[in-house]
């Protein structure tokens, strides 16, 4: 296994992170163990989950299969754990968003499900444009200083929230974002315009999901997963990209590589990526995502994969200015 330091700071992580937002809807507790386990085998450290995972308002099921999971011994301080708060956990007016008081009830009831004592990196899962950051940063400080949360990252943030978070941080003299998870993959480049430079300024670990674009970059031709391409949705986006979709599996064919790796490599060699989430519904998909991490893409194949996958041209302004 490969690691890195997770953004600016002294954290080592692995260069995958293991989503476990199918575990329950889609991946048996058992299963979801077996994953668990081999992954941990494997030298992957780096968890994450969401309280809203499970997708039943307030039941958070996946952080407390992996709850389950942990309490069996031996677990917790192999790993960095890693959660979100923002989703909606309850029908009441306050239960959903970043207001402090959501942040300090959320952080308490995922610890109980997670039947741990700290989390090591807790996410924003989305900007909450309606809560000032004093309030968000004064939360968090709490939870930091009571030892129940180590680092703070975010997801789905723009670049301007960045420089917002980061700019009200340093003046309360707190650490600020670590990470920011946001989508990235060869079909999705646009964060290459701002987030992207955004991230590599303030020293925040860039963690892309959906690294395969929903399926799209992981041989979905020739998939035997016949359920996921029969979807609607799936459907029309293969028709959508169809041409490059041939293209790109055709390279991938020729590099004797599947293409789901291809695309982690992909991610992995871009700036600012600390690591990509996989989240694997399947032990044979962790199998197949790990060894992507031995796969070297030369110069000329980084080419070849922006004539397929166009991005936007780099970082603005340059990308459509002088």
């Amino acid at each position: 296994m490969k690691y890195t330091n997770l953004g600016r700071s002294g954290l080592k992580v692995s260069r995958l992170c293991l989503g476990t937002m199918n575990f329950g809807p889609h991946t048996t507790e058992k299963d979801s163990f077996a994953i668990l386990d081999h992954a941990l085998d494997q030298g992957l450290n780096f968890i994450d989950t969401a309280d809203v995972y499970g997708w039943k308002i307030g039941e958070g099921i996946t952080e407390k299969i992996i709850g389950r999971w942990l309490v069996q011994g031996g677990r917790r301080d192999k790993i960095v754990l890693a959660t979100k708060v923002y989703g909606s956990m309850g029908k009441g007016v306050n239960d959903r968003g970043l207001s402090a008081y959501h942040i300090i009830q959320a952080c308490d009831a995922s610890l109980k499900r997670l039947k741990t004592d700290h989390i090591d990196l807790y996410q924003m899962h989305h900007v909450d444009r309606s809560t000032p950051w004093d309030e968000i940063w004064q939360a968090m400080e709490v939870l930091v200083q009571q030892g129940k949360v180590l680092y703070v990252g975010s997801s789905n943030f723009a670049a301007i929230d960045i420089v917002k978070a980061q700019y009200e941080a340093k003046s309360r003299h707190f650490m600020g974002l670590v990470s920011e998870q946001s989508l990235y993959n060869l079909n999705t480049r646009a964060i290459e315009l701002e987030l992207v430079p955004a991230c590599l300024e303030y020293g925040v670990g860039l963690i892309p999901w959906s690294p395969l674009g929903g399926g799209l970059l992981g041989g979905v031709l020739t998939s035997t997963d016949t359920l996921r391409r029969q979807e609607d949705s799936r459907k029309e986006l293969i028709q959508k990209h169809l041409d490059q979709i041939q293209r790109y599996e055709k390279y991938c064919s020729e590099l004797s590589k599947p293409p789901g790796q291809v695309a982690l490599a992909w991610l992995l060699s871009r700036p600012a990526v600390t690591a990509p989430i996989i989240g694997p519904r399947t032990m044979d998909q962790l199998t197949d995502a790990l060894q992507a991490l031995e796969v070297e893409l030369s110069d000329e194949d980084h080419k070849c994969l922006d004539e397929i996958w166009p991005g936007p041209g780099g970082h603005a302004p340059e990308a459509y200015a002088w």
